[in-house]
């Protein structure tokens, strides 16, 4: 089974192009870590301040973002970087094609 992590959040206007550096250095260091069993995509909308992202971590595996140093950066002012704060859930997919992982349709 899956777990799947959804995040979402909105920066002030002019902030935008910074997060997305933070995000870009997030993925480097993934790439370069290459943890087993998880899986993320960030999205920005079409509002250009509102960002989204997307976790997927195979059961028994820890979220590996807290242990870079990248993730550490970018979380340590996010609060000022945001006119709406992060909102982190858990997510149950109902059904998803070829997106993510095999997950099981729920009832």
């Amino acid at each position: 089974m899956y777990k799947q992590i959804v995040a979402r959040y909105k920066v002030k206007p002019g902030r935008a192009a910074e997060n997305e550096e933070l995000v870009r250095a997030v993925y480097a260091e993934l790439h370069a870590t290459e943890p087993e069993g998880f899986r993320y995509a960030t999205f920005k909308l079409e509002d250009g301040v509102s960002f989204v992202h997307v976790a997927e971590l195979d059961d028994e595996v820890a979220n590996p973002l807290p242990e870079l140093q990248a993730f550490n950066r970018f979380s340590a002012n996010i609060s000022d970087r945001c006119d709406e704060q992060p909102v982190v859930s858990e997510a149950t997919p109902i059904r998803s094609y070829r997106m993510l992982t095999d997950s099981p349709v729920t009832s």
